[in-house]
């Protein structure tokens, strides 16, 4: 960073405990930091020199000493000199900027995922075990997170401050961002895109717990079932196995496997199966029919929920044969096969 350790802690520490600057919590704080600052130096450097030649020039060619103005030639050096110094300044700026911005949203392959649902006016965090929030999360120190998030309604902005981290929230589009604790404690989560009456309450906290305290609270929180689970009992519930069942007859494509394999389209197009693309395909199926299909699919749009498609997207994500979707698809159609059974001191009559 150019700048003693020693010298750079104190300075940090100084501006946290002064309420000047949010405390560096993430693996990522101390090089946006560093960039904040290189900044705000130049800046400065800059502020000083232009105002020491305006000072300097209004005392040299003042009135009184020069009444009659004096013509001043060019200077190749010079104006060579001006233009190249702040040239290569901005320069170091934007590969500087670039570099840590690629760093910044561009997340380790073995990152833990967590979706975010932003709704007026709330933060919902939606964690793959089972675990729901409400304008709470829990993190794990020492282990990359990555935030998965769509807006419900509007567009929102998810800011943590003290881990530098800030992403628009946008509704029909997931954005993804992420960040590594480093320090165990609690964190103000804010929203800061105006979004409405209530734009200001909508506010959260992280809590970032050791690997050990996480494991419990994951363990004590759990709802019971995991989102893949939820995924599975609403991809049955919705038909979705009577024609993604894997056999050689089925009407829909093969899903075992296909995260994060290429797809090729009726269209000759070819397309990464990424979460975006499945929750898209789930919407607008018309527009992604794979190639040896038909356009038969139906669409889903205004039928299922945010935190369904990410059920669903998430059981997909994780299926990897087609044994159970089999399964369900034959108990689903032996119940519609099996004649009603009569209520006894009823007329009314039950399905199986």
């Amino acid at each position: 960073m150019g700048i003693s350790p020693v010298l750079w802690q104190f300075l940090v520490k100084w501006l946290h405990n002064s309420s000047l600057f949010p405390a560096e919590a993430s693996t990522i704080s101390p090089y946006t930091d560093a960039l904040y600052f290189f900044l705000l130096l130049m800046t400065i450097v800059g502020l000083i020199l232009v105002c020491a030649l305006v000072f300097g020039f209004s005392i040299r060619y003042r009135r009184e000493k020069n009444p009659v103005a004096t013509q001043i030639e060019g200077s190749t050096l010079l104006e060579a000199t001006w233009t190249i110094i702040p040239l290569a300044i901005f320069l170091v700026t934007f590969v500087w900027g670039a570099l840590l911005y690629f760093r910044i949203y561009d997340p380790p392959a073995n990152a833990m995922n967590i979706y975010i649902v932003g709704k007026q006016w709330m933060w919902k965090a939606e964690h793959p075990g089972g675990q729901h929030e409400i304008n709470a999360l829990h993190v794990p120190t020492g282990r990359p997170v990555q935030l998965t998030m769509i807006s419900q309604d509007v567009f929102h902005s998810f800011s943590i401050p003290d881990f530098r981290v800030k992403r628009e929230v946008i509704p029909g589009r997931y954005t993804t961002v992420w960040f590594e604790a480093t320090t165990p404690g609690t964190y103000h989560i804010f929203c800061t895109q105006y979004c409405g009456t209530a734009h200001s309450a909508m506010i959260g906290e992280v809590t970032v717990l050791t690997p050990e305290d996480y494991d419990k609270w994951t363990k004590q929180s759990t709802s019971g079932m995991s989102l893949a689970q939820n995924g599975e009992r609403l991809f049955a519930s919705m038909g979705c196995n009577a024609c993604h069942s894997g056999s050689a007859a089925a009407r829909g494509p093969n899903l075992a496997g296909v995260y994060g394999s290429k797809l090729t389209l009726t269209n000759g197009s070819q397309v990464l199966v990424n979460d975006a693309y499945l929750r898209d395909a789930i919407l607008n199926p018309s527009e992604h029919v794979t190639a040896g299909f038909s356009p038969i699919m139906p669409t889903y749009q205004g039928q299922i929920s945010e935190d369904g498609l990410i059920d669903i997207v998430e059981y997909i994500k994780n299926l990897q044969s087609n044994y159970r979707v089999q399964q369900t698809q034959m108990t689903s159609e032996s119940n519609q096969a099996a004649p009603p059974t009569p209520v006894e001191g009823t007329t009314e009559t039950v399905k199986p």
